[in-house]
């Protein structure tokens, strides 16, 4: 009985303490409408089961743009109202444009700021529909509609810090210790070599959603917590930093694979050489009494660690590079390997060094490390934006143009709430499947409804019985919204309702009216769940494929994009691509598997890419005369070739690439020469190299998607063919 007390005050109880302040929040701004005199005091209660979550930081967030969408879609109804009152069918034209230009907006945004682009959308519905029928009354119907929502979202906040609160920074901490821990035994096992491809694949897809993930949590927590706040920039510097490490610590593991599948003699040579560095890096990420680093104390000591060892890798990997050489062990071939897989290592510990010392900054209210101005850049296919924008705006003028032709009473709740739908659950996965779900709590909703309506609501007397009546299906409902399966039968219960349940102020009980509102509201809802299903629905094929070409012309932003903050925008951006892919192919796992693959092939490129055009940018700047112009014109043809490689993948495309790659290779290799030049530019063209080796090494990758596009067996040179010397 106590492990079974105990796993229920783990698993069950905060569900009920939620249930209950969502359910004492709720008839709290019911309570607080009626004393008011709002015209429609269940708005208000709607409110709050739209803003209410489990954090009080998310409450805050989602409440903040929920006003800021709300005034704006109430300038909207005034402007659209004093336009075209006079034409309904051009009101109802302006306000599905503005309805699907709002749509695009949520689509294109991320975490709560969607959120106000929908409210600013169905907002102009919910206000300008009525109030189009009664122009006079424009400005009262604004200002009453605010009201109502601003006593919904104080109740929410007020309940949420006061009862029982649940702050979202502890969250937070648990979910920056916990992937720093993870990733330091991801790096000790990755460079311990006891990490295969497929367990490094299943981790990098984790990382995918805790990166997106962290920065909702602390996007919502800057809101409630000052400590979160002053953190802000250091935690936001810490997913970049952590976006990067994961592609580099990838990068060096896909080599160290390609060398041990390589069939050149010389290879196993390159990873005895470059081995024993590997496992000198997870010592460092070890306290003294053989535990992992955890905390942001401990992350100080290996900082320290990492620092010192960082300075002498250089000189150690010279040194061991020297003295294979001067015994003639390695070729040309195994040089390129070896200089490639110590420039990755020595970045892997650069920026293993960077987001230890941002980890351990966590333990200081102010630092230094907090000036950091790079944001995270979501990553949005305008087409796939534009279509949830036009299934919306079609839906509504559909509904709209039936209301007009038939003079149906309560066309105006169906076109409405139709166009409130098709923006709130564009951003969902499968739209289809959960208006389809909120379809089945709103005819629950409606039946309840009915019979509180017609048989409980006349017999009782003042608030607090209203309350008491309300109570037990209110509860119901958002504890079903606690379930993952049941979540939609939930939301459906919650804000119809009391929509069809709640009387207004001045209580009408009117069954063909009410009949004809639930007959509405059913439409409205089957409409857009066809719409999702009809008018190229997010989920086909055809999606999941443009977001995967989305995704690849990533490698056309590496290579063109402005290199101030492009590592920051290249990362985030192509992560934010596979983000939207894997929550569309959740039952697709070969379209899922394919586009991972796309995933590693353009992070490994593309930043290949950016660091040698950093590299090239630094030579062009402060020693031009280091390169021939044989040797820029190559660079710059194979610049040009590899976006035509990943916008068209074809055997062509990629055999022109990897002619480029040869041709730039040997030209740089011309460059180094057997003479004699200085070691910064020697080190300067070797990192160059090593950049056009590894992407050369990625093009041969046997498990890469470019695999069966290679002719001729190139794919079997995975170590990469003789270059000039």
């Amino acid at each position: 009985m106590h492990d079974a007390a105990a796993d229920w005050w783990q698993t069950d109880f905060p569900n009920w303490i939620y249930v209950f302040k969502m359910v004492f929040a709720g008839l709290l701004a019911l309570g607080i409408g009626y004393a008011l005199d709002l015209e429609s005091p269940r708005s208000g209660l709607i409110t709050v089961f739209i803003v209410m979550q489990p954090q009080s930081g998310m409450i805050l967030a989602k409440s903040f743009y929920r006003v800021i969408g709300t005034l704006v879609g109430s300038a909207a109804v005034v402007v659209f109202v004093g336009l075209f009152a006079q034409t309904p069918e051009l009101f109802l034209l302006a306000t599905a444009c503005w309805i699907g230009l709002c749509t695009v907006g949520s689509a294109h945004n991320r975490n709560f700021r969607s959120y106000g682009f929908v409210l600013s959308g169905y907002t102009v519905a919910l206000i300008g529909i009525p109030a189009a029928l009664n122009p006079a009354l424009t400005f009262d119907s604004v200002m009453t509609r605010v009201t109502e929502i601003t006593v919904g979202i104080v109740c929410a906040g007020v309940v949420s810090a006061l009862v029982f609160p649940q702050a979202s920074a502890p969250g937070l901490v648990r979910i920056i210790r916990g992937r720093f821990t993870a990733f330091v035994d991801l790096i000790g096992n990755t460079l311990g070599g006891s990490a295969d491809r497929k367990a490094l694949e299943a981790t990098n897809a984790r990382f995918v959603g805790d990166i997106i993930g962290l920065e909702a949590l602390r996007s919502s927590a800057i809101f409630e917590d000052p400590e979160i706040r002053l953190r802000s920039g250091r935690l936001t510097r810490m997913n970049s930093e952590f976006m990067a490490l994961s592609t580099r610590v990838h990068a060096l593991h896909q080599l160290m694979n390609r060398l041990h599948d390589s069939r050149n003699p010389s290879a196993q040579l390159v990873i005895d050489a470059i081995s024993p560095y590997f496992r000198e890096v997870q010592p460092l990420l070890t306290r003294s009494g053989g535990e992992p680093v955890m905390t942001a104390i401990d992350a100080a000591d290996a900082a320290l660690k990492l620092e010192s060892y960082k300075q002498e890798l250089p000189r150690r990997v010279r040194a061991t590079r020297d003295a294979h050489t001067r015994s003639q062990e390695l070729d040309d071939d195994a040089v390129l390997d070896f200089d490639t897989a110590s420039e990755l290592l020595y970045r892997v510990i650069e920026e293993l060094h960077a987001y230890t010392l941002t980890y351990a900054s966590l333990v200081q209210r102010r630092h230094e490390r907090e000036q950091w101005e790079h944001v995270y850049a979501p990553k949005t296919s305008m087409v796939t934006a534009s279509i949830a924008g036009a299934r919306a705006a079609i839906t509504l003028i559909g509904l709209s143009t039936f209301w007009i032709l038939s003079g149906w009473p309560s066309g105006d709740v169906a076109a409405l709430n139709a166009a409130a739908f098709c923006a709130i659950t564009s951003a969902a996965p499968d739209p289809a499947k959960a208006t389809r779900t909120v379809t089945m709590g709103v005819a629950l909703a409606v039946v309840l409804g009915y019979f509180y309506t017609f048989h409980i609501v006349p017999q009782l007397d003042g608030f607090w019985m209203l309350a008491a009546a309300l109570t037990p299906v209110l509860m119901l409902a958002v504890l079903l919204t606690t379930k993952p399966t049941l979540a939609g039968y939930g939301l459906g219960i919650c804000i119809f309702f009391p929509f069809v349940a709640v009387p207004d102020n001045l209580a009408h009980f009117n069954a063909a009216g009410y009949l004809n509102e639930s007959i509405a509201l059913m439409l409205s809802l089957v409409v857009t769940t066809v719409a999702f299903m009809v008018l190229l629905p997010p989920t086909t094929n055809w999606t999941v494929r443009h977001l995967e070409k989305q995704l690849r012309k990533q490698v056309v932003q590496a290579c063109f994009g402005k290199l101030a903050h492009l590592a920051l925008q290249f990362e985030s951006g192509t992560r934010d691509l596979m983000h939207q892919i894997t929550m569309l192919t959740g039952s697709r796992p070969a379209l899922r598997k394919d586009a991972f693959g796309w995933m590693f092939a353009t992070l490994e490129i593309g930043h290949a890419i950016i660091e040698l055009r950093t590299e090239l940018h630094g030579i062009r700047s402060g020693n031009p005369g280091l390169l021939s112009p044989a040797a820029y014109a190559a660079l710059d043809r194979l610049r040009e070739a590899l976006p035509a490689l990943f916008r068209q993948p074809t055997p062509a495309t990629l055999a022109a690439v990897l002619d480029a790659n040869n041709r730039t290779i040997a030209e740089v290799q011309q460059a180094i020469g057997p003479h004699y030049r200085e070691r910064s530019e020697r080190h300067r063209l070797q990192r160059t190299l090593s950049y056009l080796h590894f992407i050369r090494t990625a093009l041969l990758d046997p498990q890469s998607p470019l695999q069966p596009m290679h002719q001729n067996g190139d794919a079997a040179t995975s170590s990469g063919a003789h270059h000039a010397a």
